[in-house]
């Protein structure tokens, strides 16, 4: 099927912009039924320990550029260097305890409704 929009231009995953470093950005690169693909820059931000992500979904994440560290199930610490890839299944309570200024993270959300 033909779109009638202008194509995208090009965008670099490793830019991060001047300033951001008070913030973290999380940016949707790609939504389709069932999966988001999604950018996220972290300048040492964390999860608070009382407050860990529990997903209905899969989620794959890339580490980009920098470093981080992920407390799994509440047990299980795994870190991160660039390069380095974790698939984080649907259910598991998980945090960020960690992540070096800057990282840049890819995350694939896989079955998010």
């Amino acid at each position: 099927m033909a779109s009638d929009s202008p194509p995208q231009a090009p965008r670099n995953l490793l830019a991060v912009a001047p300033g951001d470093e008070a913030q973290e950005r999380f940016e949707d690169l790609l939504r389709a039924p069932g999966v988001r693909i999604e950018r996220i820059v972290s300048h040492g931000q964390t999860t608070p320990p009382d407050q860990p992500y529990v997903q209905d979904w899969d989620e794959w994440v890339l580490v980009l550029e920098g470093a981080a560290e992920l407390l799994l199930n509440g047990t299980c610490r795994r870190t991160l260097a660039a390069g380095e890839h974790l698939m984080i299944p649907a259910g598991m309570p998980h945090l960020v305890t960690r992540t070096a200024s800057p990282t840049i993270w890819l995350a694939v959300h896989i079955g998010e409704p």
